[in-house]
């Protein structure tokens, strides 16, 4: 969505991660709405990651019944990928594509679709909370990412998962990144997606794979991956703040 409202949506955020947690927002909407008045309240952002951090610990999102599924997993951001390298892989099936994962370990590897396919699977059915307002339920079945660093193997420092993706969200040549810790990159409900609902992830959900990162609102949860980086710190990258929205205001810490 290169033409959303960046301000609005991050309004939007802080109105949902900061509102329940500290009781800072209540009955003060209309303050909200200045964006000096928002500004302020992102100093707070620090203190509600560590608070959620403490509350949440190793806790698993709450996963439902299959009864529970929505019929149409509503696809966000980009749907529909343009980028030579991407549409080169759709036009084949995918067959071409491999995941990479790079940085600070001592394996690099690189794997091929039905290669994952192949590997221990974790299956889920979770809610997806977007930061715009709306949930969606769906099943997920992918390759835990704790499984994939665990063959790569960790380096001293690594401390970031950095996912770097095939999609050009703002439409300025840029491809679309994401970033987590290593807390929550070990986490068992942190997949690589291949699967929706038992079939393949359609195109428009993040074909041929996507992470899931259940804690997190839906702008952590990048689409479209095609390596894995673990990195020291995320400072070097683009803008600095560990992600495609996050160098637009957007909160790092995303957590629910």
């Amino acid at each position: 969505m290169p033409n959303e409202d960046f301000a609005a949506n991050r309004r939007r955020f802080l109105r949902l991660s900061l509102g329940a947690g500290a009781g800072l927002l209540a009955g003060c909407d209309a303050q909200s709405q200045r964006e000096g008045f928002v500004d302020a309240l992102s100093l707070a952002e620090p203190l509600n990651r560590r608070m959620q951090r403490l509350l949440t610990g190793d806790r698993l999102a709450r996963e439902f019944p299959a009864s529970m599924i929505s019929p149409v997993f509503k696809p966000n951001g980009s749907i529909d990928p343009r980028t030579p390298e991407y549409l080169a892989l759709k036009a084949q099936g995918f067959a071409a594509y491999r995941l990479r994962i790079r940085g600070l370990v001592e394996r690099p590897l690189e794997f091929a679709l039905h290669a994952l396919q192949a590997m221990p699977a974790r299956t889920q059915i979770t809610r997806h909370d977007c930061v715009e307002g709306w949930s969606v339920i769906g099943q997920w079945t992918g390759v835990p990412l704790a499984h994939l660093l665990g063959l790569a193997r960790l380096r001293p420092g690594a401390r970031y998962v950095v996912f770097h993706c095939f999609d050009d969200l703002l439409g300025d040549g840029s491809r679309y990144y994401e970033s987590i810790d290593l807390h929550d990159a070990l986490h068992p409900q942190t997949i690589a997606a291949y699967a929706l609902n038992g079939a393949p992830v359609p195109v428009a959900n993040g074909a041929p794979l996507r992470m899931r990162i259940e804690r997190k609102l839906g702008y952590k949860q990048p689409k479209y991956v095609h390596t894995i980086e673990v990195v020291d710190g995320y400072a070097r990258l683009a803008g600095g703040k560990g992600g495609t929205w996050e160098d637009q205001g957007y909160d790092w810490y995303g957590g629910i």
